[in-house]
Parts: C-alpha cells; structure tokens; sequence
C-alpha cells in the first residue's frame, strides 16, 4: 500500500498513459495493497474481460507484479518505482540519442512505448528492412544491451524483489537447527541477498550470445573456412529498459553541474572526465563512490583544447594540462582543509595518485541543500540558521539554541514550533522522574532527516500530481480541445492554413502554457531525483 500523495500521483500517470479503466485498477491496487482478480474486479466494478485486458497491458508495461499466494492464488501489487519512472521517459530517449545515435534513440523509445519487445520486434515496428539500416540498428541495440541499458525480462524480474527476499530468508532459517540466535538470522539475512543479488546478475547476461559464424580464408591454391565466434542479441528473448543506467548518467550530469555552480568551469570539465572513465563501471545510483582513476590516465583523457589553463591563476605564464589538473583535483578534493567540514565539502578523494568521487558525500550535500531551500522559503533565513545548528551539534534545548543563534528566547521558541509542525524539527523527550510529568521533563530539540525527508517528499508527490491535473485542465478546456481535435485531422495536418486566425493563437497560447508547466515537472522531478533515487531513505545519517 502507498501513501495517499503517492498514490494519487501513479494514479494520474496511469491516467495520463493508458486511460480511466487501468488508472482505476491502480488507484485500488495502491489503496488496499496487493488483491487476487476477483477482488480487483468486485472492487472496481468493471467487466472481468476489461479488467484482464488492463491487468494484462500493465505486466507487459512492468508496472503490476504478479505472484502466487500462500494458499495458491494469483495476486498483483503495483511496481511504485516503474510506474514513476515512466515520468523520465524523454531523458532516457534524450540520453540513449546523446550516446547512441539517433538509431539508439529510437530503439529506445519503441521500447518504451511497448513494455518489453525482442530485437526484430524492435526493427519490425520501426520499419527497418533494408541491410544497410538493419546493420546499424543491430549495432546500435548490441550496444545498449551489453552496455546495460536494455536488460532482459526473465519471468523473476515479474515477481516481487521483496517477496523472492522473504522466500530465501525463510529457506535458509530453515535449514537452522534449534532456536536461532542473532547471528544466524543475520547471515540468513545475508545468504539471501546475496542469492538474490547473483540471480538478478546472471539474468541480466543471458541477453548476449556466442555465434559462430564463418570465414572464407585462401591459403595457396585451396580456399578454406574457418570458424569464429561473436558475441550477439539474443533474438528469443524480451528486454525492457534498465533505468538504474539511465539514472547513473542523470546523477553525474547533477554532480557536474554543482561543481560548476561552486567553482567554474574547468572543475566541471576535469570531474565530467574522471566520471566519463569509469561510466562503465557504474550500475546503479546506489554506490558509496566510483572505481579509482589514475592521474596520468585523466591527463590522457583531457586535451589542451579544452582550455583548462582559462579557470587558473598558477605562477607559470602557460602551465600544463597535468599541472592544471591536478589544482582542480586539490580544489574537488578541499586539499586545503582536511578536516571533517572540508570532507563533507568535497567531490572526489585525492590520495597516493588515485581519484575517486565521492558520490555518497555529494549526494548528502545535494539532500542537505533541499532541505535547507525548503525552510528557507517557508520559515526564512532564521530557520535555516537553526536548522543547521542542529544538523551540526545534534539535540539542544530551546535556551542553548537561543544562546547560540543570538536570538531571543520567544522568537526561537515559536519558530523551532513552526519547524516542528513542517516535519523539519523533531524533540526528544529526556525526564528527570519515573512518572513523566512534563513539568519536570527536558525537551531536546533535533533534526529527524529520515522524518524531513520523507515529508517534503511526499510534498513533492503533490506538486508533481497538481502539475499533471492542471495540464490535464487546461486541455479539457472546451475551445482548446475542439482546436487541438481540428488540428488532428489529416487536412489540417497537411495545410494549417485551414485554421483561422484566432484558433492559431488559442495553439500558440496552450503550447506556451504546456511549456511552463513541463519545465515546472522537469525542476521538480529532479528534486524528486534527489530525494528518493539517490537513497536518502535508505541511508543512516552521521
């Protein structure tokens, strides 16, 4: 089951993608957590045959998984993740035209459109039959699967992680005997996700084969053939969307940009570089930091055209690329201020000639900038002065916080109550007797991140569902709606000429406003990014 912003937000995108029937099928789901058809159906109070088609059209979408109940029975529960995921479908298009082409881009997006498809699925829909083009698409969908950016669809990816994690816990505490102490639940804990880890592994190989394919060689007057093997698509199996790689490349360009913003832009090229190094090595948002990099590799990396040298101020009037460099890496790094605050300040860690960067710290820092631009705009530059000394010291009384902001003791009070009623502050109860009177009881103030963040997430659900229902608004106006179903007739489309005056400014008008509002979703989204993909709430704060 998920919270009312959470699902009312998949509900619209629901809506939005697929139409009223199958977002009311999610809207149930996500209500009264996973049900078996009959229930969905009495709950819905739609035809059986209407249900089985929407039921089907989701699974191939990868938003419902599917799995059997303890007492045999076949029930659904809805993917949250895939279903919000499908709000970054023009990134992953943008970024799969970026790095592949344009032939990649578009393999990219029919996948998307259709769920799950095989590879001549995928030239089919696109019209690719010619060799020339057939060659490249292959080369392009070679590429994105061996690169991870299209993973197989295997019968386990349909069942829930959650569900396939207690199974193995419960098999492997069976194979305890007695009762079992803490430890050995522990390493259950462990055999099982670990078994998990490796099936999840070894799926995601199976969508590349070895092909042996011929060769013609001449020696002398007799012409021979010798054998090779390549490595190819899997032309059986059915891939969908990994969007944990596309996610990778969405939190470097983040880390990048908060670079330039601190520095300049010759701290945004050197860190692009060491990322753009270990890119392959990168497969998810949730690794503490990158592979390590040599220095001399990132100097071959780099060229003199991009003019690192611009972003200096060095003694030597035209220092080299490695100089250079490795001033940036010292700036990244806070060289200057090895101590905790410059560690929490930095981007990459820079020791014996190896460079990592540091993507748990960054991603720390970019959680910890929300939060503050959040009580800033709420409670002013106030809150945020006592929110980050709370964030800094840890719990505090009302007087010591007074005392130390060097504001008056009524303000400071009244304002850590404004930040209590946003989630933003929390108190921690300290009595001085067995009976917990409040009058001989301290009050400890302190800042509950997993509580703050969880709140301003779920704000940000909301805004992201208004966002969607205005857009969904402004559409169903009734004169903007008859001019946009006039413009999708075919004599229209040919000569728009055929519209008049006034319905052409009534278009330019709503395409300004769906603008806004997309480039609304997009700011939005990536604060969305921040919050949930980059784990904020599954890390333990310091």
């Amino acid at each position: 089951m998920a919270d009312v912003n959470t699902a009312r937000l998949c509900s619209e995108i629901i809506y939005t993608h697929f139409g009223p029937l199958t977002a009311q099928i999610v809207s149930i789901l996500l209500t009264r957590g996973r049900l078996p058809l009959p229930q969905i159906v009495r709950y819905t109070q739609l035809k059986p045959r209407t249900v089985r088609a929407s039921i089907l059209v989701l699974v191939q979408h990868n938003i419902l998984w599917h799995a059997k109940s303890d007492d045999g029975t076949e029930v659904f529960e809805v993917n949250v993740d895939e279903c919000l995921m499908r709000l970054r479908f023009g990134k992953a298009v943008f970024l799969a035209q970026q790095l592949f082409g344009q032939a990649g881009g578009e393999i990219v997006q029919i996948v998307l459109d259709h769920g799950k498809l095989r590879l001549r699925d995928m030239l089919s829909l696109l019209g690719i039959h010619d060799s020339k083009s057939v060659a490249v698409y292959r080369g392009a969908a070679h590429k994105l699967v061996a690169g991870a950016y299209l993973k197989p669809s295997t019968i386990l990816s349909h069942v829930s992680p959650k569900d396939k994690q207690i199974k193995y816990e419960a098999e492997e505490k069976a194979k305890i005997s007695g009762f079992p102490t803490a430890k050995e639940l522990r390493e259950a804990k462990q055999v099982a996700d670990a078994r998990l880890k490796r099936e999840e592994e070894e799926a995601e190989r199976a969508g590349l084969k070895r092909k042996a394919v011929e060769h013609p060689v001449h020696r002398g007057r007799k012409r021979k053939i010798e054998e090779t093997e390549e490595i190819a698509v899997d032309e059986t199996i059915y891939f969908r969307v990994n969007f944990d790689k596309f996610n990778v490349h969405i939190r470097n360009d983040l880390i990048v940009d908060a670079a330039r913003k601190r520095y300049n832009e010759g701290t945004a090229i050197v860190l692009r570089g060491v990322l753009k190094m270990t890119e392959n090595s990168q497969k998810n948002v949730s690794e503490v930091r990158s592979e390590p990099v040599s220095v001399p590799s990132i100097t071959m990396h780099l060229s003199e055209e991009d003019g690192l040298a611009r972003g200096l101020i060095v003694d030597e009037k035209r220092p080299s690329n490695a100089t250079c460099i490795k001033e940036y890496l010292g700036m990244l790094s806070c060289g200057d201020n090895p101590t905790p605050a410059g560690k929490a300040a930095s981007f990459v860690s820079f020791s014996s000639s190896k460079v990592q960067v540091e993507f748990d710290v960054v991603g720390r820092r970019l959680r910890r900038h929300i939060l503050e631009s959040v009580t800033r705009e709420r409670h002013g530059n106030e809150g945020v002065r006592i929110l980050r000394l709370l964030m800094n010291t840890g719990k505090m009384d009302d007087k010591q916080i007074s005392k130390i902001v060097m504001m008056a003791g009524k303000d400071v009070r009244s304002l850590l109550a404004a930040l209590a009623t946003d989630s933003l502050t929390s108190t921690q109860e300290v009595p001085k007797s067995a009976d917990r009177n409040p009058t001989r009881t301290f009050y400890l103030w302190y800042v509950d991140q997993h509580k703050a963040f969880s709140t301003i997430l779920g704000q940000v659900y909301k805004t992201l569902y208004n966002i969607s229902m205005r857009r969904r608004a402004e559409q169903d106006i009734p004169e903007v709606k008859a001019v946009l179903e006039k413009r999708e007739r075919s004599d229209v489309r040919q000569d728009e000429s055929l519209l008049t005056r006034l319905e052409r400014e009534l278009i330019n008008e709503w395409e300004g406003k769906l603008q806004k509002l997309t480039a609304l979703e997009m700011r939005v989204e990536e604060t969305l990014f921040i919050l949930k993909d980059l784990g904020v709430l599954g890390i333990d704060e310091d």
